[in-house]
């Protein structure tokens, strides 16, 4: 190319990325506000204490009378509420109520999955044993009903979760009234968060789960070219196994799902302010970072699984937060202080947070912005 056409060329290049930035800053102008970082007032603190104290023992073991002693003292001042579901809030919280319940057997048969690794490897090293094929597809099968049941709550999780958005971003309240007057509703919103880091860091763990389903994708396909049908296939047919092969291929499938509920839930409400949504979630994160940042709060947890419930919660929220926004957690107009939430992560064992930071990582939209600043960039290398 001569000289002067690639002048041309690199200027013209050159003008479309300033028109570019033009247009990302003009839309952080539109959606975004002042960054509102500093600390909640005490009466945010009051709420979300009631999140991370007194949430369901469903997924925490039990704690010691002292804890809920001091729980409650840290919820004085909210007018003595225990998030308890008033009359308006009944039908959704007992909606979710159940989702979460089922949630605790979930987690549970997660945990003792331990997959047909052993007879899937004899499987195929001798393939013309038909003994061993049998075995191999007799573990296998009901390993799949259960990734089935697993799959099939994850729809359940996502319209538990909308039924909560809705009532917690409804007019005429603002979030942060709406997060006082219905806090039983923000719990269980806080739980399914909770639930949802739990359940995509064991599967994050457990690399049987994809290696059993593709096993029993290969064998009904050899089998159906052969003009064979086994009897499984009706309880998980090609369909449902396409949908649940694209549910295990994330890494975080839970997260995922939730992620595209939310931004679905904003799409579809259009006469829905989209900062009622971004704003409940802001302020679920803010307060949880400072629960876990402030010593006087802090000192009140002595069980670590509140303080990884409370990190849980911070971390879902911005992922959803991340993936609803138009520019997202990251950026400098962004509502949530992501150095103070990274910062707060990093404090704790590595091997309670890593799952919680490779979230932030791999499953967050906007990390890899040009908005994104290098010093929280560098935070999560």
């Amino acid at each position: 190319m001569p000289e002067k056409e690639k002048c041309e060329v690199d200027r013209d290049t050159e003008r479309e990325r300033e028109r570019e930035r033009q247009r990302e800053k003009e839309q952080e102008q539109k959606f975004t506000s002042v960054s509102q970082k500093s600390r909640p007032e005490p009466r945010r603190i009051a709420v979300i204490a009631n999140l991370g104290s007194t949430h369901s023992n469903s997924f925490l073991q039990s704690r010691e009378d002292e804890d809920r002693r001091e729980a409650k003292n840290l919820t004085a001042n909210d007018k003595g509420r225990d998030a308890q579901p008033t009359e308006a809030e009944t039908a959704v919280w007992n909606q979710v109520s159940a989702v979460l319940e089922e949630a605790h057997g979930i987690l549970a048969e997660l945990q003792s999955y331990n997959g047909a690794g052993q007879e899937i490897r004899e499987a195929i090293q001798n393939p013309g044993d038909l003994a061993l094929q049998e075995k191999a597809w007799n573990a296998v099968c009901p390993l799949v009903a259960k990734l089935k049941r697993f799959y099939e709550f994850s729809l359940r999780l996502e319209n538990a979760l909308r039924s909560l958005l809705e009532a917690l971003t409804s007019p005429p309240y603002a979030p942060m009234q709406h997060l006082e007057r219905e806090q039983a509703l923000a719990k269980q919103f806080a739980e399914i968060l909770h639930f949802t880091l739990s359940f995509d860091e064991l599967k994050m763990t457990n690399p049987a789960i994809q290696n059993d389903f593709s096993y029993y994708r290969r064998t009904i396909s050899r089998n159906r070219l052969n003009n064979q049908q086994l009897e499984a296939e009706n309880e998980v047919n090609n369909e449902m196994a396409n949908r649940m092969s694209l549910f295990y291929a994330e890494a975080t499938p839970m997260l995922k799902t939730l992620s595209n509920a939310t931004t679905k839930f904003v799409s579809e409400n259009k006469t829905l302010p989209i900062e009622d949504t971004t704003d409940c979630l802001s302020t679920m994160a803010c307060v949880c970072r400072v629960m876990l940042e402030t010593p006087e709060y802090r000192c009140r947890f002595t069980n670590t699984d509140t303080m990884l419930f409370c990190m849980r919660v911070m971390v879902g929220v911005i992922i959803l937060y991340d993936h609803v926004h138009p520019v997202g957690a990251f950026a400098k107009t962004s509502k949530i202080d992501m150095k103070g939430c990274i910062k707060v992560l990093k404090e704790q064992p590595s091997n309670s947070v890593e799952g919680l930071l490779n979230a932030l990582r791999y499953t967050t939209r906007h990390l890899n912005d040009d908005s994104t600043s290098k010093q929280i960039r560098a935070l999560l290398q």
